[in-house]
């Protein structure tokens, strides 16, 4: 194909877009990174005890199978290796442009011209932005913040330059990050401080290394492998993704039993279990899942608090009720701007129409994969997609797909483009919020998944019915543009 493609992001899905685009003969293509290194989450998420929530050999390309997972669950930096192996493999790393920030997507004529922080300037028939969800940290809007006296940092840029053994550490949030810093740091530090505002619940799903035998044998036959994710997509898609897309499914309720079990038996302390049991349903937040972290909560160095935080002094935290919490470091395990996607980006497509003003209220695209307005720009994982329950690189293999198919019907993308209709983006849409007043994500919490309007924005469907709508574009839904 000699239409040129550029692709944004060299994470996950970016690594995946550039390898099925060039199998299916796109040649002409680049991926801008602005970054130093490819791998997106798992380059910046480097805490202590950063893993995958997702079975390592399920959170992998169905053409790169690994036979080298050490655990169930990867630790990031095992992944991150994993993706730069299979970049260098397939000849990814090479067409990535590293430091360049894009700030700029404009549309004009039959091309989309690009511009970077650094001055940088292109231009190509397809875009493809795999700028990631979990990316851009969300930081607390705390009084006194910037008074800490001592270091201070979010979980998303963990600064190893700072010697924990024997401090004072306090971390902000009970999401998975700051579950899975629970864990690898209460051994560790002098005292472990964790600010809790809403409990969470604690799926006790065990993480035991991989045999070498068994890492052997997966070497040796690669059908033992592709069988495993058979049998873990399978176990997946049953017992958890389609369980929380239906909040009065026995799967979800089976979910709560185990979870509601796991604290009964865990911690003993009456005191400590009530604080830690939520008030929500099992799944409405994503469900963290740990092995140890009601162990780790009830280790003599850690000390859970549950007061609200008032305001950061010099010293530490205060909280509401008038306790000074001192501490030497500062943890912001507070989550991310989940609703950022190509933004901060300034994308003008058709007519100068902005994405900005399409996304004034909340962000929303056609299959999470296209915007009415902007031809030829595709997304993967974008908003509304199943970011909440399926193992994203999959999602992100058949979104692919999903586009080389839309973009095999225009025959020369310099010369034709193609986008959802916004009459089909609005039926989606409006079926995609009725059907998330069924799922558990609606059932009593605040979290991430909610927007503006308390609606999941997310996937409210099961697994088949992503696999059916990925399998082949509803061609009515779209505008096809020729010149």
């Amino acid at each position: 194909m000699s239409a040129r493609v550029i692709i944004i992001g060299a994470g996950m899905a970016g690594v995946a877009a550039a390898i099925r685009l060039g199998q299916a003969g796109y040649e002409d293509l680049v991926i801008y990174e602005k970054a130093d290194g490819l791998g997106g989450t798992w380059r910046d998420n480097t805490y202590p005890g950063v893993a995958c929530d997702v079975p390592s050999h399920l959170y992998s390309y169905s053409f790169a199978p690994n036979p080298e997972w050490t655990h169930v669950f990867s630790p990031g930096a095992e992944i991150r290796s994993y993706l730069e192996r299979v970049a260098d493999d397939h000849g990814v790393t090479g067409r990535i442009v590293f430091g360049a920030e894009v700030t700029g997507l404009e549309r004009r004529g039959n091309l989309w011209h690009l511009s970077t922080a650094d001055g940088r300037s292109d231009q190509a028939a397809v875009v493809i932005g795999a700028t990631g969800v979990l990316h851009q940290p969300a930081y607390p809007d705390i009084d006194g913040l910037g008074d800490f006296a001592g270091p201070v940092f979010h979980s998303a840029r963990w600064d190893h330059g700072v010697n924990l053994d024997g401090a004072r550490v306090g971390v902000i949030g009970t999401g998975s990050s700051a579950v899975q810093i629970t864990g690898a740091l209460v051994k560790r530090v002098g005292e472990y401080v964790l600010f809790q505002r809403t409990a969470q619940w604690i799926l006790p799903v065990p993480n035991p290394p991989i045999s070498e035998a068994d890492r052997t044998r997966y070497r040796a036959e690669p059908g033992a492998m592709v069988a495993l994710k058979d049998e873990l997509a399978a176990q997946f898609t049953a017992g958890f993704a389609d369980a929380v897309v239906d909040a009065e499914s026995e799967a979800a309720r089976h979910l709560e039993e185990i979870c509601g079990a796991h604290l009964e038996a865990s911690v003993a302390d009456p005191g400590l279990r009530a604080k830690l049991l939520p008030p929500y349903r099992a799944a409405c937040k994503r469900l963290v899942v740990s092995p140890d972290f009601y162990a780790a909560i009830q280790a003599p160095s850690a000390r859970l608090v549950t007061a609200a935080i008032e305001r950061v002094e010099p010293g530490g935290i205060r909280t509401a009720d008038g306790v000074l919490h001192e501490v030497d470091v500062l943890v912001l395990a507070t989550g991310f701007r989940v609703d950022r996607f190509l933004r901060p980006i300034s994308v003008t497509g058709s007519g100068g129409l902005e994405l900005d003003q399409v996304w004034a209220k909340r962000p929303s695209a056609y299959l999470s994969v296209s915007v009415p307005g902007f031809p030829n720009l595709f997304l993967l994982n974008g908003p509304n997609g199943p970011v909440g329950n399926f193992s994203l690189i999959d999602v992100a293999e058949r979104q692919i797909d999903y586009i080389l198919q839309l973009l095999g019907r225009l025959g020369d993308p310099e010369a034709a483009a193609v986008c959802a209709r916004a009459d089909a983006a609005e039926r989606f849409e409006a079926e995609r919020v009725e059907a998330a007043g069924r799922t558990i994500w609606v059932t009593g919490c605040r979290s991430w998944y909610l927007d503006d309007r308390g609606v999941p924005a997310a996937w409210p469907w099961t697994m088949q019915r992503f696999q059916e709508a990925m399998a082949e574009p509803a061609l009515e839904d779209f505008e096809f543009e020729t010149t």
